[in-house]
């Protein structure tokens, strides 16, 4: 065997883990530095099998579970305000290029007498609506009133 093949055994003989052959013991006794190397590892783990082991403090699992959401969550709030950053921006830039065509197509007059028109019909809905606004709003203010009295007298059924 060769000294590399031996040193990547090292650990596992010094933990108990691995037995060693005759063809490792044959060269652990044939290599001084192998040997020393197979020592000092089993002197490391006989140190801190003696060394005593430090309890936590108490609620640590929670603390740091709690600590790691918390990161977290800063960190998802990053990303989602640098996403919603970049698709303001995205949009803005998507308008003003619809603005600069429209404008160079001479399209802009057109959007103008739109809005107009538009304008002028949702006044005219508005004039002819407002004279019923009572009797839709007596009518939502029924529906909200029977919902909720369903919902109180629901709310504590057996089923």
């Amino acid at each position: 065997m060769f000294c590399d093949e031996i040193l990547e055994l090292i650990e596992p003989m010094a933990a108990g883990e691995l037995e060693a052959d005759e063809r490792i013991t044959g060269h652990l006794t044939s290599c001084a530095r192998c040997a020393s190397a197979l020592e000092a590892a089993r002197r490391v783990d006989r140190l801190l099998r003696e060394r005593p082991i430090a309890r936590p403090e108490l609620q640590f699992t929670s603390r740091t579970l709690a600590r790691i959401r918390r990161d977290r969550w800063r960190r998802e709030q990053l990303v989602d305000a640098g996403f919603n950053a970049a698709v303001v921006l995205a949009t803005c830039a998507v308008l003003a290029a619809i603005w600069v065509m429209l404008h160079r197509a001479g399209l802009d007059a057109v959007g103008n007498e739109a809005v107009r028109l538009i304008g002028g019909t949702l006044a005219d809905v508005a004039h002819r609506v407002a004279p019923s606004l009572p009797l839709y709003a007596a009518a939502v203010a029924l529906l909200a009133s029977a919902l909720g009295i369903w919902w109180w007298a629901e709310r504590d059924a057996p089923w």
